[in-house]
């Protein structure tokens, strides 16, 4: 625990205060070609973090899309489904995995699996068939 300690504290600290960063623009100019690689290390760290960072925020938005195959062209899916039109009732995709969008096909019961989620299909029906 002690060399972690010391690396936070001591060793970067001095490495960093150690770095030719000019204190002026003009001054990036006058740097040395030793000075340019001394900046190197640090860049790459610093890019690095950076690319690590950008992809897991990229991985995150795409893993909170729900919709990944259904009508991708639109810039928003709806669809009308006149109630006159179901007979007793219909059970209505929410998972956007079914094949046979807007109706659900039990493609939930794999979504929940794989993700440990509970979503499952609207059911919509006439009121006297309960």
């Amino acid at each position: 625990m002690y060399f972690m300690s010391n690396v936070v504290k001591v060793t970067i600290p001095n490495y960093l205060a150690g770095l030719p960063i000019p204190d002026s623009f003009g001054g990036w100019f006058r740097l040395s070609f030793r000075d340019w690689l001394a900046l190197v290390p640090p860049t790459l760290a610093i890019g690095g973090i950076s690319y690590v960072s950008y992809q897991t925020v990229k991985k995150a938005r795409e893993a909170g899309q729900v919709n990944r195959a259904v009508l991708k062209e639109k810039s928003k899916v709806v669809d009308f489904i006149d109630i006159e039109d179901i007979t007793e009732k219909a059970s209505l995709c929410r998972c956007w995995k079914s094949k046979n969008w807007p109706y659900c096909d039990g493609a939930h019961g794999a979504h929940n699996n794989e993700t440990g989620d509970n979503v499952g299909p609207v059911v919509v029906r006439h009121k006297e068939n309960k």
